[in-house]
């Protein structure tokens, strides 16, 4: 039978206590299948991810709900975020409950467990396939009184939080995009992964915009852009931009998608994201797009649109427009090279 890391450190520890098991943050591609399907509770405010569990069988939802008897954390890139979460937990569970804190290293794990000595007793500890699996008996909230997360200044007037993407101030490729965008942006339009809200609230000074879209996976993010874009023409959808669906066709989609998946760089992603606006636009309809310039995403916007302009190309960053979507499922002429 193959021993992995949360086994192990479970049995070092004791295995788990009777009562349900709250899960936090699991990645599709998380390892749980040492855990009680049946008691469990899969908790995350990353849509594709609670998705991806969902299609599983497995129990999910947006936010804890009842008691529980252990947690199951899968330790966040973000420091910030992975104290704040590891706070709520100590105040969710009882006093001694188990937290078992499931990372790899180049995400921080052993940081982590250096983080946590001093704060509680470390049961169990665990080194295998390039990570660490850590149990802690939980001290309760009082040990990581610092640890406590919460929205914060990032910009004049605009708030994030810990863990969502440019936590630290405005995107530079936003930024770029905001400068080039057509002052007489009109009709009804989506941000596609809009984050914080940044740059919606760039599109909303455009006072021909009749609404705006809001798509975020990042639940985290997508709460601070209710505070930062409160603005009547603004609609906000908890939502992978993938599966996104308006109810009718767009004038305009305007987007700065991801492009990585973990560390690694993963132009897919970005590709995805167009093939969407072109779902999502009518036919005389324009996306505008930020990128980092190294991305290939030229050769998909010509096979998706009729027309492709690169509009500026700066700091590392490139502007690109297009319009007149083809539609989905037709052939579609030879691609041309995108016009400056």
């Amino acid at each position: 039978m193959r021993e992995t890391r949360i086994s192990l450190a479970l049995q070092d520890a004791g295995g788990l206590p009777d009562g349900r098991v709250l899960i936090v943050r699991p990645t599709a591609a998380s390892d749980l299948s040492d855990l009680p399907r049946d008691r469990s509770l899969i908790v995350s405010g990353f849509h594709p991810d609670l998705d991806h569990w969902r299609a599983k069988g497995w129990q999910v939802g947006r936010v804890p709900d009842g008691d529980f008897a252990a947690a199951v954390l899968i330790l966040p890139r973000a420091k910030a975020l992975a104290h704040a979460l590891i706070h709520d937990l100590s105040g969710l569970l009882p006093a001694g409950a188990p937290i078992l804190i499931d990372g790899q290293k180049t995400d921080g794990i052993d940081a982590a467990l250096k983080d946590l000595r001093g704060r509680a007793d470390i049961t169990a500890s665990v080194s295998k396939a390039h990570g660490r699996a850590i149990v802690v008996a939980n001290p309760g909230p009082a040990a990581f009184a610092d640890w406590q997360g919460g929205a914060y200044q990032v910009a004049p007037g605009f708030v994030a939080r810990p863990g969502v993407f440019s936590a630290d101030g405005i995107d530079s490729g936003s930024a770029l995009l905001a400068t080039h965008l057509p002052r007489h942006l009109k009709g009804k339009g989506a941000d596609l992964g809009a984050g914080w809200g940044w740059l919606a609230a760039q599109i909303l000074t455009r006072p021909e915009v009749r609404e705006l879209h809001l798509v975020e996976a990042e639940a985290l993010a997508l709460d601070c852009a209710r505070l930062n874009v409160q603005d009547e023409r603004a609609v906000f959808h908890w939502a992978d931009a993938n599966s996104f669906h308006p109810g009718k066709a767009l004038d305009f989609v305007v987007m700065n998608p991801p492009f990585h998946q973990g560390r690694a760089a993963d132009p897919a992603l970005g590709a995805a994201f167009i093939r969407t606006a072109q779902r999502l636009l009518q036919p005389q309809g324009q996306l505008w797009m930020v990128a980092n310039r190294t991305l290939p995403y030229e050769e998909v916007l010509t096979s998706a649109f009729a027309s492709v302009t690169a509009v500026a190309i700066e700091g590392g960053f490139k502007v690109l427009s297009a319009t007149r979507p083809h539609a989905p499922g037709k052939p579609v002429p030879s691609p041309r090279r995108p016009r400056r």
